[in-house]
């Protein structure tokens, strides 16, 4: 039955596979579950329902994916629009959380109607082929520097932005080690590899004092304090409403592009672009962080976004819904047995991440260097994701950039009208964001 309705064996894969590649990806996207709740508490919400509700959200926009889509990629909270969501607009414009969450919703409502009538699909598919395959090298780079800095290999610095961890630290040897312990894995062909890697690094950070134990508590914090908790207040004045557009176009913007650069970079590094470079099942896919931000509001959380994650699983060799499938079912577990989940420490995670991002690399030997209109701006699109800490940045860079040179070297024919439509709103996007 399962082959059947996943088309296992049209995407030659298994399903021993599919559920390894769920894990992994569950496994590596896990620390939202306790960042998130953390994140948007600074607003004054209830860190125990915001738990519940970032498991839910994550399960519902899983299972669409899963279901609908048949694809392997996981959705959850996003990151970075969860601190815009705290620190940008309760902390920073003094809105209440209640206001913000209206905001999300209505993205979620536009965000809806956008697929229904294609203009997401149009944006993604009017994407220059050479700026597609950077995407995915650039999301490599970006999750591979998550990864370290969670692990604390890479720390901030006032002088120079970064700098080089505590390498006497406990647990930056430990993500050192659980990187050439999975590698080693990787080079043998292990099957599991990247799994197998982040539960021997858990293991031996126990003795060392960095994987914390438990204490089991399988109670289920309630949803009351934030579920269905809009505010409409904003449209009784000018004031309220100009703040409401502000602050749903940010959310609409970043959550599209890092949503688009997720889809194409990890289809990218899986093959799985169909012969006109396009993905497979687009529009399902849209809907699914589209269903997944709605219901997130409703429930209380910030806006439910396609996970980069995701791409740790594909590299397991997901490649149909049940490897989505299997991470939903573990976030709906998660509710249960969320210590036992949250014990895995930073340093275990990071060596998928950073892992990953090598096999995310891939696509980098497709990229025409020798055509300068192209090799600039995939080499933008690269190097802005990690250096900016946003995908969505990325792109924007990597379409502006493209457009230019395109027009200035006499190639506009080169360009499609939705890039220049797409270049023109990234201008408007720096002038008034």
């Amino acid at each position: 039955m399962l082959n059947k309705f996943f088309k296992l064996k049209e995407n030659k894969t298994t399903v021993k596979t599919e559920i390894v590649a769920g894990l992994t990806t569950f496994m590596t996207m896990a620390y939202i579950l306790a960042v998130n709740p953390d994140i948007l508490s600074a607003t004054g919400m209830d860190k125990g329902a915001l738990f519940t509700a970032t498991a839910i959200s994550a399960a519902v926009g899983t299972l669409v994916m899963a279901l609908w889509a048949n694809l392997p990629f996981a959705l959850a909270p996003g990151m970075g629009l969860n601190a815009f969501f705290a620190f940008g607009v309760c902390l920073g414009m003094g809105m209440s959380w209640q206001f913000a969450l209206t905001a999300v919703f209505l993205e979620g409502i536009l965000f809806i109607l956008m697929t229904v009538f294609n203009i997401r699909e149009v944006i993604i598919n009017a994407i220059p082929k050479n700026i597609k395959n950077a995407i995915s090298v650039g999301i490599g780079l970006f999750i591979a520097f998550i990864g370290l800095k969670n692990a604390g290999v890479i720390i901030d610095n006032p002088a120079t932005l970064v700098h080089l961890g505590d390498m006497k630290s406990a647990g930056v040897l430990l993500a050192l080690a659980g990187i050439m312990i999975t590698g080693v894995l990787l080079a043998l062909k292990v099957r599991g590899a990247l799994l197998i890697g982040m539960v021997a690094t858990t293991v031996i950070g126990i003795p060392v004092g960095v994987t914390q134990l438990p204490h089991f508590d399988f109670s289920v914090p309630s949803l009351s304090p934030i579920l269905w908790q809009f505010e409409w207040d904003w449209i009784n004045s000018a004031e309220g409403i100009f703040a409401m557009i502000t602050v749903l176009f940010t959310f609409l913007f970043v959550d599209m592009f890092d949503t688009v650069g997720t889809l194409i970079g990890v289809s990218t590094k899986a093959n799985m672009l169909n012969e006109d470079g396009r993905i497979p099942n687009v529009k399902q896919a849209l809907m699914a962080d589209s269903i997944g931000t709605t219901v997130g509001a409703a429930l209380g959380t910030s806006t439910v976004t396609t996970y980069v994650e995701s791409a740790s699983g594909v590299a397991e060799g997901g490649r149909t819904g049940l490897t989505a499938l299997t991470t939903a079912v573990l976030f709906i577990c998660a509710l249960f047995l969320s210590p036992l989940f949250l014990m895995i420490p930073a340093a275990a995670t990071a060596s998928a991440l950073v892992l990953v991002g090598v096999m995310m690399m891939t696509p980098i030997k497709n990229l025409d260097l020798d055509d300068f209109t192209e090799s600039i701006p995939a080499f933008f699109t690269m190097i802005m994701m990690p250096l900016t800490f946003s995908i969505a940045e990325g792109i924007v860079f990597g379409i502006l950039s493209f457009v230019i040179l395109k027009l200035c070297s006499g190639r506009h024919k080169d360009i499609s009208i939705v890039g220049y439509i797409l270049a023109i709103l990234f201008v408007l996007k720096f002038i008034f964001m």
